[in-house]
């Protein structure tokens, strides 16, 4: 008894110290555990409530997920009824606001041959709008059917919140040169943007299959179709969203400080054109950083990607 007595002693000591250390721990083990209880439960949290935006590059290119560079080709294309019928429609609507609006322009003024003006000043007088009235009610026409539409389908397009929220814009931007005549010009080159949605929308209509513009040899008459819609596409991308757009805030401006003499008003129509005019820039310069940084990480990258023939 005598020689146990010293190991309970030593066994009552060392039990006392870990009963201490384990009140020392013991709370930082609750908060790590607790921790891992709310990381797990935010992992755990429905989709709808984590931030997963998609960029809007990715409706209209194949994106590589892991360093977001582009792909060769465009995303290809399932049948879908909504979708398809809502793209035929553009296509086919387009055409005659198009037309109106070339119809509109004198166009030996507008390419230089009849005018020895500036390029701002030549813009402004090229326009004769010898058709604007019916121009402006197919326009409205066009922008009021196609915004019930993804309203009442809104499936039809990738990005319904983006189509809505320009609809509603350029409804109220053309209202501008409907009430202010000297602003008819504006609307007219600003539309000729549609010449570039018309391009971009045909890109997927007829190019289902994600061909490559540039990577596979096609037969002719498919090889032809996809390079042409893809050259015109770029081209006209940069030569109305990246060129004349910003080209025209300062006639803009110089037609917002020509109403406020007359009127004797800052506060005139003409002021509202001034921020509609300038978001649209804004957003076209941001669509084309993204796609030419993406097209930059796609050249660093330099993998070839092999792309399936699905059939003609």
């Amino acid at each position: 008894q005598r020689r146990m007595a010293p190991r309970n002693a030593t066994d009552e000591q060392s039990g006392g110290a870990a009963s201490a250390s384990e009140n020392k721990t013991g709370p930082l083990r609750r908060i790590r555990q607790l921790h891992r209880h709310r990381s797990s439960r935010s992992s755990s949290a429905p989709a709808r409530l984590r931030h997963n935006r998609r960029p809007k590059i990715e409706d209209h290119y194949r994106v590589d997920p892991k360093n977001r560079a582009l792909l060769p080709g465009v995303p290809v294309h399932n049948d879908d009824w909504a979708r398809d019928s809502h793209d035929f429609f553009n296509l086919i609507v387009l055409i005659p606001i198009i037309v109106l609006n070339a119809m509109n322009w004198d166009w030996d003024m507008l390419l230089g041959k009849t005018s020895t003006q500036s390029a701002a000043e030549t813009v402004v007088n090229a326009w004769t709008g010898e058709w604007f009235s019916l121009f402006w009610d197919i326009t409205f026409l066009y922008f009021m059917i196609d915004l019930i539409w993804v309203l009442l389908v809104p499936h039809c397009v990738k990005s319904p919140g983006t189509i809505i929220q320009h609809h509603i814009a350029t409804l109220g931007y053309i209202f501008v040169p409907y009430t202010y005549s000297k602003c008819q010009w504006c609307m007219g080159a600003c539309m000729s943007v549609e010449v570039n949605t018309w391009f971009l929308i045909a890109r997927r209509v007829f190019n289902k299959q994600g061909f490559p513009p540039w990577k596979l040899e096609l037969r002719p008459f498919i090889s032809i179709r996809v390079k042409l819609i893809s050259i015109f596409f770029y081209l006209s991308w940069f030569l109305i969203r990246i060129f004349l757009f910003p080209g025209l805030i300062v006639p803009i401006y110089d037609m917002w400080r020509d109403l406020t003499d007359e009127v004797g008003s800052p506060f005139n129509i003409m002021l509202v054109t001034l921020p509609l005019h300038s978001v649209f820039c804004v957003l076209n310069l941001k669509w084309t950083y993204d796609l030419l940084m993406s097209k930059i990480r796609s050249w660093k990258k330099g993998e070839k990607h092999k792309v399936i023939d699905k059939g003609l």
